[in-house]
């Protein structure tokens, strides 16, 4: 099988090696756009890529043995099928000849050094993901899902205080339609083709959020039901979340806890727990707001809706937990897992002395004071004292 790159000027962009695979394949694969594109060349079956994408697979897999081309937009391991297809064909399988993806090409066209760009796909997910990567000084691509999604980024920068970047919309880039505009706030262009992306210099006075744990409490809607900044920051640490990790965070309330370990980085994943649906529709909508990604949340009430789940790396239990429901966390976390619980009330701390002794691990009381007013002065309020167990599984 060759995984073939294919750019808007079709085979004219193409090498002669790429030229003869296509021509002796017996079945070429991909989209419309992309048959149409080397349809001069294609002397076997066609076929366009079904819904869902995995009928695709199964029959390029029914044709091992076959000639196959199966074509793609620029670089198909850039966001592309190439991941997909490795995933069910080993390597000795496929020869992957690409050509410059668009966001290369974007790139070249504005004199920006690709290594400083941050790439942000709203194809198949929402444009909020682009909220996550907002401070002024920044250069963004976005790819974007149709000709939709540039109106629907410039409403993002003009609420989160964004309304001074330069904004490029980049239209079928390296083909006969290629069309790069810069678009002010006051009048989105009209007839833009639904193969585009937005190229993003962030500008104004919105505030970015910070990179490392402890957003304050105010960047999360909430309840009162809410890890506090200070706790949170500290709670993250005793987390220590690693590349592509999943956490269970159980009794998620407003979710700040789970969302800041997706923040640690964008292969991290979140099952959150939540019995009160409307404090799960909330987690829910944090995540969008803070452009968060991997966040998946189970309305029900632990242990019974823990039941199931993917195998965590890290559990967190912040509301209410129990020995049964820490006992359930426990086993099902994997070998080298970390265990985080908080508690505020004598109950709960009897249930971390329980794990403690059951387990190992580290107790730690936490205390934090803020600023309050008394009166006409000031002074400084204890909040509730939070006594913290994290356990490390051998």
């Amino acid at each position: 099988m060759s995984i073939l790159g294919i750019g808007e000027e079709g085979i004219a962009g193409l090498g002669a090696a790429a030229r003869a695979l296509i021509g002796q394949a017996e079945l070429v694969v991909g989209g419309a756009r992309h048959i149409a594109l080397a349809s001069s060349l294609i002397a076997g079956e066609r076929m366009v890529w079904p819904r869902p994408i995995g009928d695709g697979v199964a029959a390029i897999a029914a044709r091992r043995g076959w000639a196959v081309v199966v074509l793609a937009s620029g670089d198909p391991f850039f966001h592309g099928v190439g991941s997909l297809l490795a995933r069910h064909f080993s390597r000795e399988e496929y020869r992957c000849v690409p050509v410059a993806s668009c966001v290369s090409l974007a790139a070249a066209r504005l004199g920006w050094a690709l290594q400083e760009v941050i790439v942000v796909s709203c194809c198949g997910h929402p444009v909020g993901r682009v909220a996550a990567h907002l401070y002024a000084g920044a250069r963004l691509m976005v790819l974007s899902a149709d000709e939709t999604t540039p109106g629907a980024v410039m409403a993002l920068l003009r609420a989160r205080g964004f309304g001074e970047s330069r904004v490029y919309v980049m239209e079928a880039l390296g083909g006969a339609r290629e069309r790069v505009r810069e678009v002010g706030f006051g009048v989105m262009p009209g007839g833009i083709d639904r193969l585009n992306l937005l190229a993003i210099e962030v500008a104004g006075a919105g505030n970015g959020v910070g990179c490392v744990p402890g957003l304050p409490d105010d960047a999360f809607a909430h309840d009162g039901q809410i890890t506090k900044a200070e706790i949170r920051a500290v709670t993250l640490a005793a987390l220590s979340p690693r590349p592509g990790d999943l956490l269970w965070d159980v009794g998620c309330g407003s979710g700040s806890v789970g969302i800041e370990f997706l923040r640690a980085h964008p292969r991290n994943r979140v099952v959150a727990v939540e019995r009160d649906g409307v404090r799960a529709a909330r987690a829910r909508e944090n995540a969008a707001a803070l452009g968060v990604g991997h966040y998946e949340v189970v309305v029900g009430e632990a242990p019974g809706a823990l039941a199931g789940l993917a195998v965590p790396d890290a559990v967190f239990i912040g509301g209410g937990a129990g020995d049964e429901v820490i006992g359930v966390g426990w086993q099902a976390l994997r070998a080298g897992g970390r265990m985080v619980v908080n508690a505020v009330t004598i109950e709960t701390e009897a249930a971390l002395f329980a794990a403690h002794r059951r387990f190992g691990g580290r107790l730690t009381r936490l205390g934090v004071e803020r600023l309050d007013r008394v009166g006409r002065m000031h002074g400084f309020r204890p909040g509730m004292t939070v006594t913290q167990w994290r356990g490390v599984k051998g």
